[in-house]
């Protein structure tokens, strides 16, 4: 985060950056061998600049570095480099282009605070990736926020969920979903991101200083690891307490008026409520939608999980550089008509998780820890779900998801187990086939073995059995027969949006503020980020920080 002595700077009007213009340069295309170390890409870069008349190179550093395996005898890392120079290069754009290079210009992130008087310290509802970098924003900028989350902090969540794994209860109040860091404490972290926002490269260096790997600012698909977020989780809720701020675990907000909110049974005044539930809040949903908000449906994803062996997967994707090269990833997609099937949230090297926050539901996710050396690799193969298919209402949005859910629980004995089926069965239309080589990995192989094709509605078991075909055709064995699929996979995004406008409050609520993947705005752990960046800064560009009390 920047020193207070920063803070002052003009945003522009339009999107809150300025740009500092400096000598630097980035630099592409740069391909490596794969014993190659990053040292070689940066003194690639170093000779480009110097062949291009570039003065004294400083600040060198990797800026992405991507594995290129479209050709199997061809296998390398392609690097791009940011470098800055005393003496900038005196050749034209294009004459760089030509040399793969970009004159870059270097973004800072700076709100200028705002002149309406703001009556009660902001509320954050949320302490999910949205909430947490709303939170260290309006911090920054002396706001003092209160972060109000449902669930609790991340040690007692870990006992509580670890406890649901083993087969315990759930608590449906801290659970996968619900509690310090939200859902994406419990996945693989990852931290691609496709918004092509500037504030994206904050959210990763923020990370970093938070104890995140530095690696993942040049990483083409950084993840951080569960393990790993859980640290990182607990380092910004301490940043938030030091920076003014409070975070109240086992808070439920409720019964949103135009200037307060209930919490356990009291009313919590608010100068700016930003509301970052979590795309698992159904009741909050409801109760929005009751109290006259504007909450549309939109387009959503439901599938199973497939779980391959990891080994399987790294080499039909690696081939003999298997064992020299990280483990594999893969995203594929496929489309009939308006309706798309793909692979989501892969965790090499990962596990199942239990992901239920609604007692007498079964829902599935996945998660890796940082090392990824798991036995299995396993995705989500998801399907579009859209408004035509449950009416196009936002109850009826939340209402199938549900009612998929709970069809799994009583698929899977009503004991939290997952119903199951290999691959062979789901494509042969049969059922009763064991798994073999591929041992789920759901709560330690609690599952149920079942006809998925009777927990599903036909439209997404018709686009299942296309895309796992059609993939099978890109990597070898995706569609083995012994592969495991167990569902159901349902909380990929939020079924609805929580309308706003482009000053970022809801309609005729000009103090509530939506917010983040649960609100319908984001996509994943730096899209919320972003977001819960963008949304302080809507709040400070129009408020005055909050008098002290």
């Amino acid at each position: 985060m920047r020193s207070a002595s920063t803070r002052s700077r003009s945003s522009s009007a339009a999107n809150n950056i300025t740009n500092t213009m400096t000598e630097r340069y980035l630099i592409e295309n740069i391909a490596v061998g794969v014993d190659d170390p990053d040292a070689e890409a940066i003194q690639a870069a170093r000779r480009i600049l110097r062949d291009l008349g570039a003065g004294d190179i400083e600040r060198v550093k990797l800026h992405r570095k991507s594995l290129d395996a479209r050709r199997r005898g061809n296998v390398r890392f392609v690097c791009s480099v940011f470098a800055e120079c005393e003496m900038p290069v005196t050749i034209s754009d294009d004459a760089l282009a030509r040399r793969g290079v970009k004159r870059r210009a270097r973004f800072e992130l700076s709100f200028t605070p705002g002149a309406e008087p703001m009556a009660h310290r902001p509320v954050i509802v949320g302490f999910g990736p949205a909430g947490m970098f709303a939170a260290l924003t309006l911090c920054e900028y002396g706001y003092r926020p209160i972060v109000l989350e449902r669930g609790g902090d991340v040690d007692e969540r870990v006992r509580r969920v670890d406890t649901f794994f083993s087969g315990g209860e759930l608590d449906p109040e801290c659970n996968v979903q619900f509690g310090a860091g939200g859902a994406g404490t419990f996945s693989d972290g990852k931290l691609t991101c496709r918004i092509g926002d500037a504030a994206s490269e904050r959210v990763l260096e923020t990370l970093v200083s938070l104890g995140a790997p530095e690696d993942i600012l040049y990483k083409a698909k950084p993840h951080v690891g569960t393990d790993v977020l859980r640290a990182v989780v607990k380092n910004a809720e301490r940043r938030i307490r030091e920076g003014g701020g409070e975070v109240r675990f086992h808070s439920l907000a409720s019964d949103v008026a135009d200037s307060d909110l209930a919490v356990g049974g009291e009313r919590l005044p608010f100068g700016a409520l930003v509301v970052a539930c979590g795309h698992s809040a159904s009741d909050t949903y409801r109760e929005l939608i009751a109290s006259g908000y504007n909450v549309i449906a939109k387009v959503y994803s439901v599938g199973v999980r497939i779980e391959h062996l990891a080994a399987d997967v790294n080499a039909a994707m690696h081939g003999e550089l298997a064992d020299r090269l990280p483990p594999a990833e893969y995203n594929f997609s496929e489309r009939r008509g308006d309706r798309g099937v793909y692979t989501f949230c892969m965790c090499p090297g990962g596990v199942v998780t239990a992901s239920s926050s609604e007692c007498g539901t079964v829902v599935t996710n996945g998660m890796s820890f940082r090392a990824r050396d798991g036995r299995n690799s396993n995705s989500a193969v998801c399907v579009s779900v859209l408004p035509r298919d449950f009416g196009a209402s936002p109850e009826g949005a939340i209402a199938f998801r549900r009612e998929l859910e709970e069809r799994a629980f009583a698929l899977g004995g009503s004991t939290y187990a997952a119903p199951a089926q290999t691959v062979g069965d789901f494509l042969a239309g049969l059922s009763g086939a064991k798994p073999t080589r591929v041992k789920p990995t759901y709560r330690g192989g609690d599952v149920r073995i079942a006809d998925l094709r009777s927990l599903l509605p036909q439209f997404i078991t018709e686009m299942l059995e296309l895309g796992i075909t059609s993939f099978g055709r890109r990597m070898k064995g995706f569609d083995a027969p012994d592969s495991i699929l167990c569902g159901v996979e349902s909380r990929t995004s939020a079924p609805v949006r929580i309308v706003r406008g482009e000053k970022r409050f809801a309609a005729g609520h000009d103090l509530v503020y939506p917010c983040g993947e649960g609100a319908g705005y984001a996509g994943g752990i730096v899209s919320a980020a972003v977001d819960g960046i963008r949304t302080a800064g809507a709040i400070i560009e129009r408020f005055a920080p909050p008098a002290s009390e």
